[in-house]
């Protein structure tokens, strides 16, 4: 077995990341508020083992699926395939042994900059193919960290790559009062299991639009059926992007208090954002702090949930000679 390692990006700024070998998880962001005072604006733990039995999706990569895939089902050519079900009926991030649970090899190129491999086996977790993959984290001067994913595949298969950092910018307590601006004027209705409706409705005039900034909290306690479904908002939103696969501003979240900001920028065409609504205090992080309902929020790009087996939605279909390349950014300041 693989041993755990840490790994540490930083620059002149006062921005550090932490991340593990375990997962590709990021452990810590450490980046200064409005007054100079550096803090640690995502959930963890403090040391990398710890990781292997706690919350699986604090700061990791995703895959081979991110997201929800109705009762782990899908269908390729003519052939269909049965993935692991681990959330209600659906398989949830690639399964219980997905990309967030397996050790990467690493390669430190540079104070700033870490190269991540993977190859996952042909059959693992269900998934065709042989896929693989390379991650670059990289460390700006800018306090911008930026994720950039590409692999490969010997067979026809499907992929679906993200970050799952869960993020506070005022460091403890809920994010209720966080502001959000989404640049996506259509998100995807879900049923009961999270799993999408198969079309897109417009957020006009509901709890879903946040095309100004408005706290996460303001609206999310109000009798609309999708907040009741996901709990709060744990929806996928399609991003406004005039050309495909071009980087865009996809969102902005602002925290008065500390006066942090975070833009996030992605070549992806879609943003699944997650308003903590499953943590309720039984993940225990650094400090011995209990990480409580709605402590933290995600902004995770990619593609749709569920989308083999909704034609109409892009394809997230890698074929043999083909390349899957994304990038996501989020970077970091103040107000």
């Amino acid at each position: 077995m693989a041993n755990f390692q840490v790994f540490i990006l930083q620059n002149s700024n006062g921005c550090q990341v932490r991340f593990t070998n375990y997962g590709g998880k990021v452990m810590s962001i450490i980046v200064p508020d409005k007054q100079g005072q550096p803090g640690d604006i995502v959930l963890g733990y403090s040391k990398p083992e710890e990781y292997a039995n706690g919350n699986p999706y604090f700061g990791a990569l995703i895959g081979r699926y991110a997201n929800r895939i109705a009762f782990g089902k899908f269908m390729l050519g003519n052939r269909e395939y049965q993935l692991p079900v681990n959330n209600r009926t659906n398989c949830l991030h690639g399964g219980p042994r997905g990309f967030h649970a397996v050790f990467w090899q690493v390669e430190q190129i540079n104070p700033r900059e870490a190269l991540l491999r993977y190859t996952s086996p042909d059959g693992e977790e269900g998934f065709p193919g042989e896929l693989t993959c390379e991650v670059k984290y990289s460390l700006s001067e800018q306090n911008e960290l930026t994720i950039a994913y590409r692999a490969t595949t010997d067979q026809e298969t499907i992929i679906n790559l993200t970050h799952h950092g869960f993020f506070n910018l005022g460091e403890r307590g809920d994010v209720m009062q966080h502001e959000l601006t989404l640049h996506a004027d259509h998100y995807c209705p879900v049923n009961e299991n999270l799993i999408p409706l198969g079309f897109l409705e417009h957020v006009r005039d509901s709890p879903f639009d946040f095309l100004t900034p408005h706290t996460i909290g303001g609206r999310i306690s109000q009798p609309h059926q999708q907040l009741v479904m996901g709990n709060g908002y744990d929806h996928c939103w399609s991003l406004k992007k005039p050309t495909a696969g071009v980087l865009t501003l996809a969102a902005t979240v602002v925290e008065p208090t500390s006066g942090r900001m975070l833009d996030m920028w992605t070549t992806e065409p879609a943003l699944q954002f997650y308003s903590g609504n499953f943590l309720d205090g039984s993940d225990v992080g650094r400090e011995g702090s209990p990480y409580h309902f709605r402590s933290a929020f995600c902004l995770e790009a990619q593609h749709f949930p569920d989308s083999p087996n909704h034609p109409h939605l892009p394809s997230t279909v890698l074929k043999p000679g083909e390349i899957y390349q994304q990038t996501t950014v989020y970077k970091f300041g103040v107000i």
